[in-house]
């Protein structure tokens, strides 16, 4: 299936996503173009956590995931924070549909480390079938990183490997990275296409520094099998092209593979 566009929201951007995001992608689905929306909620979580006062771990920036800790992520993820996406899109005039990783098992998952970060998982598997039948009935699936581990288990997923997991399933044409700031900036204007190479070199020298570094280096280390390109753009809405594309820095494996 040609130009599908993979796109991960942030878990600290999703509240904030204006009507002009989801207008945009509608209008990039009104063009021809077919939007898939993997989604975060850390923010959320952390708030569902402290509401049930319960306690988190986080190694190595990951959260240590307990059963109670998934229980909490699940009714946000699933529940809030993926109705909330699927029906800000259905007010901007498009079908939505909101699912998790655990129904058909869409993403099947194993644990990344039981021992050190609880019910993590890395996804293994994607049932594309499900997601294909959406984009075929003309509905954007709407995605929450919760998977199924196969033997009516559940995992949490990261968000960003989740999203880079289904573009590679899908053989999407591109992957985008929704979050709060315009791309990357070079002697204050935006670069629109930077390569592997050209990344390590910027945060060496400090051009690239600060919240901008983890998130080139999610960007860059979801480039692997067919995905070529990985975009981070902003999601307020106003930096899109005509066909409703969002703009943004466009991280490549090699800036000649990119037409």
């Amino acid at each position: 299936m040609d130009q599908i566009v993979v796109i991960k929201c942030g878990g600290s951007t999703v509240d904030a996503l204006p009507s002009a995001f989801f207008e945009s992608i509608a209008a990039m689905k009104e063009c021809g173009k077919h939007p898939v929306v993997v989604h975060g909620g850390g923010p959320a979580i952390n708030d569902m956590l402290k509401q049930l006062d319960i306690e988190s771990e986080f190694v190595n920036g990951l959260r240590k995931t307990t059963d109670e800790v998934l229980e909490a992520a699940e009714m946000v993820l699933s529940g809030k924070v993926n109705k909330n996406l699927v029906a800000a899109f259905q007010k901007a005039g498009t079908q939505a549909v909101g699912m998790s990783g655990v129904d058909g098992e869409l993403l099947k998952a194993s644990p990344v480390d039981l021992e050190t970060l609880g019910l993590v998982g890395k996804v293994e598997e994607v049932n594309e079938t499900i997601i294909e039948f959406f984009i075929k009935n003309d509905v954007i699936p709407v995605i929450a990183p919760i998977a199924s581990a196969g033997d009516g288990e559940k995992l949490n997923v990261n968000a960003d490997e989740a999203a880079a997991a289904v573009a590679r399933a899908l053989e999407a044409e591109e992957l985008v990275f929704v979050t709060d700031v315009d791309g990357v900036l070079i002697n204050g204007k935006i670069t629109e296409k930077l390569d592997v190479d050209e990344i390590d070199t910027l945060i060496k020298n400090k051009t690239i520094y600060g919240g901008m570094i983890p998130k080139v280096k999610a960007a860059a280390a979801s480039l692997t099998g067919n995905i070529e390109k990985v975009t981070i753009a902003n999601g307020n809405g106003k930096n899109t092209y005509a066909n409703g594309s969002l703009k943004g820095t466009a991280i490549m494996k090699q800036k000649e593979t990119i037409t």
